[in-house]
């Protein structure tokens, strides 16, 4: 048996526009998905989740199983949930040369799913490094990482970014760019975070964000100047200065938001922590529901927050140095 946790991620800036190659600066955060792997002789699959969807669920397929999953909840929850774990384990056999390799899969998250926290990627992460270990093989960060992205890769049609899984597997504070990632150095960001209870369709918000940027030529120059943003918002966060970061954040709220991907629900809790004093505020993720950021080391965002109708939780959230690490 093998158990592998990961941490949950937030954009500081530059989400959607770092699938097409453009920056975007991310930090992990104490939020954890937790992973536990048995292999079984089989050649099966077995999943259970107490909390990945809301009410949790088992599911066993694969060698042993027959066609019919016999799960009660609705099909697209089912493909989202299993999906990934699906993708985790083909990369986890083949990283150990194991293709007939059958698992018991065990998730626990406290990262709410779909709402731009990166419970995917966590989850994602987690499992290729404890199947893999459960295997008796050791991969390193690096490798873990790239293994995650193709997963995500997959599963989205190929929308996806490297952000959420580099961020996840490393810790910290990272930048991401193209192909490539780094850990960069920052202060440990006052970090308030409020919680619709929803979560957006990545998938359809990503493109969404395509078909428009390729339609119009504004849209283009939106998702560069999202670039723009994060280059120089880099060099703020590297100086530590909050108010001009906290400045930058509502300009990429305000920039996502144009390209479609903000809701109600979403710009009222910025709004509601703007108006409380923090420094700034933005959706985080995909968008349409789930999400938002606050830059506020007073307790204020946090209260309005947990007062605002359609806020469900507010909580503070703090850095995750570690990235993904054996439990």
């Amino acid at each position: 048996m093998a158990t592998s946790s990961a941490p949950g991620k937030i954009y500081v800036m530059g989400e959607h526009a770092v699938v097409y190659g453009e920056p975007a600066v991310l930090c992990a955060v104490e939020r954890r998905a937790r992973v536990t792997v048995r292999e079984r002789s089989d050649g099966g699959l077995r999943v259970d989740s107490e909390d990945l969807t809301l009410d949790g669920f088992t599911i066993e397929y694969g060698a042993s199983a027959g066609e019919d999953t016999n799960v009660d909840v609705p099909e697209h929850l089912l493909e989202a949930a299993t999906g990934y774990v699906d993708e985790a384990v083909a990369q986890a056999r083949d990283a150990a040369d194991a293709p007939d390799a059958g698992f018991e899969v065990e998730i626990h998250s406290d990262i709410p799913l779909g709402a731009g926290l990166g419970s995917s990627a966590a989850v994602v992460v987690a499992a290729i490094d404890a199947a893999t270990r459960e295997l008796g093989v050791e991969l390193d960060r690096e490798e873990i990482a790239d293994r995650a992205y193709q997963v995500e890769h997959s599963v989205q049609d190929g929308q996806a970014s490297r952000a959420d899984t580099f961020t996840s597997t490393m810790g910290g504070a990272v930048r991401v760019e193209g192909d490539g990632g780094e850990p960069i150095p920052a202060p440990d960001l006052p970090l308030v975070v409020g919680y619709d209870g929803g979560a957006g369709d990545t998938g359809k918000l990503v493109s969404g964000v395509r078909e428009l940027r390729d339609r119009y030529e504004f849209a283009a120059d939106t998702v560069e100047t999202i670039g723009d943003l994060v280059e120089e918002g880099e060099n703020v966060l590297a100086d530590g200065d909050l108010d001009e970061l906290g400045e930058l954040m509502d300009v990429n709220h305000g920039l996502l938001s144009a390209l479609g991907v903000s809701s109600r629900s979403l710009d009222a809790m910025v709004w509601a922590a703007r108006d409380a004093g923090a420094k700034g505020a933005k959706l985080v993720g995909a968008g349409g529901g789930g999400c938002i950021v606050a830059l506020d080391d007073t307790d204020e965002s946090e209260t309005a927050l947990e007062y605002t109708p359609g806020c469900e939780e507010a909580f503070r959230a703090e850095l995750a140095e570690d990235g993904v690490r054996p439990e």
